[in-house]
């Protein structure tokens, strides 16, 4: 039997054994609507705003200033579209990042279409925004900032304070993005500045389906939905009642044990990157060395196609991601990679791995003794197909 090996903790992660049986008892027993004013509906409230508080309680936020929503995607999109709808008297341009996701980067395309105007900041060869240069786009219109915590592909942690206390000394909005860093590192929405900020439950051992925007209070959103006084009218209809408890729970948990899983992570992340260069010439690690979210990986294996090479890896029983997107029925190189400066060729061999709490020193080894003769035959693979084509 193929040993199996999960390394793509970025993407998604399992739900933790004790929040499915709590979610469990609000799919069955604890039902009711929790806008209902019966016992049942009471029951789901007291447990949603336990949750609430839960949520809070990881950002240093009040526990009505967290809205909770379908997951990050929605909370991204509430933040930037709400925010300039409601502030755009005051003027129509935002900034925001080349390498934010796409959840920020498309709902700013949107705005575009609207009228407004983006600036998409350049970032470095480690993939780190530069304070200064987010000080130099502001302009009189600026009403809105949007910078990630920390980058999905390839794990750099962005300097968030100084852009925050930039933004504040201006009056303008700060949102972040802190879907891949809420629940791994520490996040404090007053020691970072910020004014609105996205979290997911699914990358923490919580359900999919589920995640929040803190909202500072005072801070003008417009809701994107209409239909209820839910979630105190930023985002109507019926809550995920199981869901928002499921992500409450795991938010505490996260937070309870975030230093012993950040020492387990990076310890693994060591092992594995020592290992990689160890043992296969020709790679080249992505992202900030050192300032980057534990247990995360984008590492490029020179002359091989990416794709090819997380095929293999799945073959293993190896579950890694590519850096490399479908667009069209064509393999384009992604976004993030690009605006690092990879070349085309060099993005689209590149593959991130990302750990979890469930890693072990085995996982590891076991992925370093199958790798490297993948990448090597893949390599030669590739070799022959190119001296073939000539």
């Amino acid at each position: 039997m193929v040993k199996r090996v999960y390394l793509d903790h970025s993407a998604t992660t399992p739900v933790r054994p004790e929040v499915a049986e709590l979610m469990m008892t609000y799919l069955t027993d604890r039902f009711g609507n929790p806008s209902s004013l019966h016992g049942f509906g009471r029951e789901a409230k007291k447990g949603i705003e336990n949750a609430r508080w839960q949520v809070a309680q990881v950002i240093g936020a009040e526990p009505e200033e967290v809205i909770f929503t379908s997951g990050g995607t929605e909370a991204d999109n509430l933040a930037i579209i709400g925010t300039a709808l409601a502030n755009q008297e005051k003027g129509k341009h935002i900034i925001t990042s080349s390498i934010e996701h796409h959840a920020v980067l498309d709902a700013c395309r949107y705005l575009e279409k609207q009228g407004f105007q983006v600036t998409y900041l350049p970032v470095d060869e480690m993939g780190s925004v530069n304070p200064a240069e987010v000080a130099q786009a502001i302009a009189d219109q600026t009403i809105l900032i949007s910078i990630m915590h920390a980058n999905n592909e390839v794990g750099t942690i962005q300097p968030i304070e100084e852009i925050g206390q930039i933004a504040k000394e201006k009056g303008i909005i700060f949102h972040v993005d802190a879907v891949q860093t809420f629940g791994k590192v520490p996040v404090n929405v007053n020691a970072l500045q910020v004014d609105l900020l996205s979290a997911s439950a699914h990358k923490i051992y919580g359900p999919k389906g589920t995640g929040c925007l803190y909202i500072r209070q005072g801070t003008r959103v417009e809701p994107l939905l209409h239909g209820g006084s839910q979630e105190q009218t930023q985002r109507p209809g019926t809550e995920n009642t199981a869901g928002i408890i499921g992500f409450g729970l795991a938010a505490e948990l996260a937070s309870q044990e975030m230093a012993q899983n950040a020492a387990h992570l990076t310890q693994l992340r060591e092992r594995l990157v020592k290992g990689i260069t160890g043992s296969i010439e020709d790679v080249k690690l992505n992202g900030h060395p050192v300032r980057r979210v534990p247990g995360h990986i984008n590492v490029s294996f020179l002359h091989l196609e990416g794709e090819s090479l997380l095929f293999a890896l799945d073959m293993e029983g190896i579950a890694a991601s590519s850096g490399s997107a479908c667009a069209a029925g064509a393999i384009e190189p992604s976004h993030v990679l690009t605006a690092i400066g990879l070349p085309p060729e060099v993005a689209q061999a590149s593959v991130r791995m990302t750990l979890g709490r469930g890693n072990t020193v085995e996982d590891i080894d076991y992925v370093l003794e199958v790798l490297p003769g993948i990448v090597e035959r893949l390599r030669q693979t590739a070799s022959f197909s190119r001296q073939a084509a000539k």
